[in-house]
């Protein structure tokens, strides 16, 4: 290839590795599924954090988050740090730039305005004419409230999707139309089908933000580099008309062991279920408290909940095909290599959990990835351990733009491209202050393409499992005798991770 590739990553937020049609679910997402089919897949690709900030500055800086620092949500990114990532890299290579949709490197509820673009206390200082850069993207497009817990800001806070949803006169009219429940309600935690016309969610919205990207970009004589961020299926499950009547709750799939089984768990899954969060602000812990955590959930809700996740799910992926059709229709499917994946799963009942927490079963962890575009094998699977946070070298790699910098995550090119290439282990992290459940923890977890081993760092209690024999996780093997070898050859991966990490500071909000 001796014409550099457009790059494009396309994420989802809080996406299960195994919500696809071709994974074997009963959800409808029929152009990832063609994706899969002329792509190559990574099926047992982690995340380098089971939460969206942490997560989502693994992908961009290829580096784990107790180095880029930001090890929780509610810790910004460095602008230094952000800046060097694989968008900053490219850019100064010679590639234009782009970010469009949802970003969270940095806190959207702060305890002070921070003054960054994403932070909904200081929006206001950036006005309608700005498009960055930001955090090494040339060009950025936001959605700052991405999940409809909260209404869109109003201007002239807020970004460039919150100025579009108000720019006709029509946004209190759409946040009525949200709020108007136009199916059955069972009562389910974080659900309701919601009357929002989907042309006005921001899943379309990023779509063709992307879309319009891409028409402008047919003619350059550039190269391109793109991260389009889907801000679902993140709770709440609220999947607009008509998609919220795509899937019947009566026929999706329900998770094989619905119990919470905490007695056979390390201590910190129940406390983490259990403790109370310790946040001075009153309006952070009472929301903290509600959104943190969902209740035992009936059969029906659940049912109902998961049936909206994967309805929100179909609306990416009629979304995504039509962002397929822009670069088939723009002459750039041929010259674009494109991933897709997210930046971590959801339990989705999962021993009786819901949403995401310090249990890193494999619906939290495993999130997947797909690769497609020239020179990517049609049909191929690949089963060795990866991870999202590998996006940054791949991008590089593929863009002839390694620097030599250190990075964490390697490039994903050689697996696609040949079937020598192997891969052990993928690494992830998490330390956890008491302000999200009463708790202290610094998490550490291995994931090879057969186990995994989680560890606390501060107690040193931990759980194994077994993938290849208990795909489900029901038996902890961390003090198992007759499994000490191969604990002992999980705790040499955690630890060959490599000493840089930096001191840490305080969140400067929740999320």
């Amino acid at each position: 290839m001796t014409k550099r590739p457009n790059l494009i990553v396309v994420t989802s937020d809080q996406q299960r590795s195994d919500c696809y049609g071709f994974a074997g679910r009963k959800i409808k997402t029929p152009h990832l599924d063609m994706m899969a089919q002329q792509g190559t897949h990574f099926p047992n690709c982690i995340t380098s954090s089971v939460v969206c900030q942490p997560a989502r500055a693994g992908i961009l800086t290829g580096l784990l988050p107790q180095t880029h620092g930001v090890w929780d949500n509610g810790v910004d990114l460095r602008d230094d740090v952000g800046a060097a990532g694989f968008a900053g890299r490219l850019s100064q290579s010679g590639y234009d730039t782009a970010f469009l949709g949802k970003a969270h490197f940095s806190t959207m509820h702060t305890f002070e305005p921070t003054g960054r673009p994403e932070c909904s206390r200081s929006s206001d200082l950036y006005g309608p004419d700005w498009y960055g850069p930001y955090m090494g993207f040339d060009h950025v497009e936001l959605v700052v409230m991405g999940h409809n817990r909260n209404k869109p800001l109003e201007p002239p806070f807020g970004q460039h999707y919150d100025r579009w949803f108000y720019g006709d006169g029509l946004g209190d009219w759409k946040w009525d139309r949200y709020l108007t429940r136009t199916g059955p309600d069972a009562g389910a935690a974080q659900t309701l089908q919601s009357g929002l016309p989907s042309a006005f969610h921001n899943s379309t919205w990023t779509a063709d933000r992307a879309i319009e990207y891409l028409r402008e970009k047919r003619s350059s004589d550039r190269p391109f580099a793109a991260w389009i961020s889907f801000p679902d299926p993140h709770h709440p499950f609220d999947a607009p008309e008509p998609w919220s009547r795509m899937h019947d709750p009566d026929e999706i799939d329900l998770p094989k062991h619905r119990e919470r089984d905490l007695d056979r768990r390390p201590w910190w899954h129940r406390a983490a279920l259990e403790g109370t969060p310790q946040l001075a602000d009153p309006k952070m812990l009472a929301h903290r408290a509600k959104n943190s955590r969902v209740p035992e959930q009936t059969e029906e809700q659940l049912r109902h909940m998961i049936a909206n996740y994967y309805s929100m799910i179909s609306l990416i992926d009629h979304n995504f095909g039509r962002i397929q059709i822009a670069l088939r229709d723009y002459g750039l499917a041929d010259d674009t290599i494109v991933i897709y994946t997210s930046d971590h799963g959801d339990w989705l009942g999962d021993h009786g959990l819901i949403l995401k927490g310090p249990m890193l079963y494999e619906g939290l962890l495993t999130v997947g990835a797909i690769v497609q575009g020239p020179g990517v094998p049609p049909g191929k699977t690949v089963s060795a351990p990866v991870s999202n946070m590998d996006i940054a070298a791949t991008f590089l790699d593929y863009g002839r733009a390694d620097d030599g910098a250190a990075l964490h995550g390697r490039s994903l090119r050689p697996l696609v491209e040949t079937d020598t290439a192997t891969r052990d282990f993928a690494l992830n992290e998490w330390k956890m202050h008491p302000s999200r459940t009463g708790i202290s923890l610094d998490l550490r977890c291995v994931r090879t393409e057969t186990a995994k081993l989680t560890i606390d760092r501060m107690s040193g209690a931990g759980e194994m499992y077994d993938l290849a024999n208990d795909p489900d996780e029901m038996i902890n093997l961390f003090d198992d005798p007759g499994y000490a070898k191969l604990r002992t050859e999980l705790e040499d991966m955690i630890a060959s991770r490599p000493a840089d990490e930096v001191e840490l500071v305080e969140p400067v909000g929740m999320a």
